[in-house]
């Protein structure tokens, strides 16, 4: 009778299952795409692009991403690890990164965005595009001010208005008296 001993992982292996396991948790959002086809010159291109962005895009074997994913909480990923797979990891605006991926793909077919996940919630190709469309958040920053300061700027001519009108209503008053006295 034959037994094969069960082997112990490679520390190698073992070190980047968690590496990819604090990149999974600590980050806002993990959006995997497919490669396949792309130079390396094109990678670092959309690399530097996904970095000003806040965005971190690595390259790990899809074995020990589905163990890290698995390990999370994110088994929602492993359909996805399927053919060469890329994962931008988000720390910075996901809207940015989304439009930064969007763009690079137009001028580059061989860029497929598979989905990933924002927080806990599982994003599908076509809800990773539609973030691609949300304001940035600065532009967002800015709607809320503008929001927030509307009904002061009303409630501040309101108030500006009333000791105007006031103003207004005396000296008619008065005008009228020494109209009227005359």
């Amino acid at each position: 009778m034959t037994t094969t001993a069960l082997r112990e992982p490679r520390s190698e292996k073992v070190a980047v299952v968690s590496k990819v396991s604090e990149q999974l948790t600590g980050s806002s959002a993990a959006i995997l795409t497919e490669y396949r086809g792309l130079k390396v010159k094109e990678l670092e291109e959309l690399r530097r692009g996904l970095s000003a962005a806040g965005g971190d895009y690595k390259i790990y074997k899809n074995t020990l991403v589905k163990r890290a994913a698995s390990a999370t909480g994110y088994d929602s990923l492993v359909p996805l690890l399927e053919g060469p797979t890329a994962i931008a990891f988000v720390d910075g605006d996901l809207a940015q990164v989304a439009k930064v991926l969007r763009e690079f793909a137009k001028t580059h077919p061989a860029l497929v965005v598979k989905g990933g996940v924002v927080g806990q919630s599982f994003v599908d190709a076509k809800q990773t595009a539609a973030l691609a469309d949300l304001p940035s958040r600065e532009q967002l920053y800015a709607m809320f001010a503008g929001a927030m300061a509307s009904p002061m700027v009303q409630f501040a001519g309101l108030l500006k208005a009333v000791p105007q009108k006031f103003a207004y209503a005396l000296s008619a008053l008065i005008q009228s008296k020494e109209g009227g006295a005359s």
